[in-house]
């Protein structure tokens, strides 16, 4: 099986980078949202077509992309354990595990949204929607330029 993922490896390459793309830009494309959402009123047409963008983009886009990724991710370290070596790596997957858990603190609010029980400003999801910019930065910086 490794002789195959190796074979194949800069194919799985490849389509994690497509899939990271698409995750990350759903990420900081859905606390935008939530931005307006905040500002939208509750059980109006704007709330609602809101609320159908969120869940769209959510269940359409970015968990797949996330699921993608991960799967991915992992084929590529199982065809190449060594990268478990590299301290780099390390932090890169912890920046990884970082940026999945603001994508499930993502679907949190969303629900919020949904049931029409948001509880943060505009300047919270603001301030939320740099944290995967941020991560992402980290992430790349760590697989490319391999620091330490």
């Amino acid at each position: 099986m490794i002789d195959i993922l190796g074979q194949y490896y800069t194919w799985i390459k490849a389509f994690h980078i497509i899939a990271v793309m698409a995750w990350i830009a759903g990420l900081l494309y859905l606390p935008r949202l939530f931005v307006y959402h905040v500002e939208a009123k509750a059980g109006g047409e704007l709330s609602e077509t809101l609320k159908t963008m969120e869940q769209r983009l959510l269940r359409f886009i970015m968990n797949p992309a996330m699921i993608v990724t991960w799967i991915l991710g992992a084929l590529m370290l199982w065809a190449n354990p060594g990268l478990f070596q590299m301290p780099w790596m390390h932090a890169k997957l912890t920046g990884i595990i970082l940026i999945t858990v603001v994508h499930h603190l993502y679907a949190l609010w969303r629900k919020d949204f949904l049931a029409d029980k948001n509880k943060y400003s505009a300047k919270f999801y603001k301030i939320w929607n740099e944290v995967p910019t941020i991560l992402m930065i980290i992430i790349v910086i760590m697989a490319v330029a391999e620091p330490f």
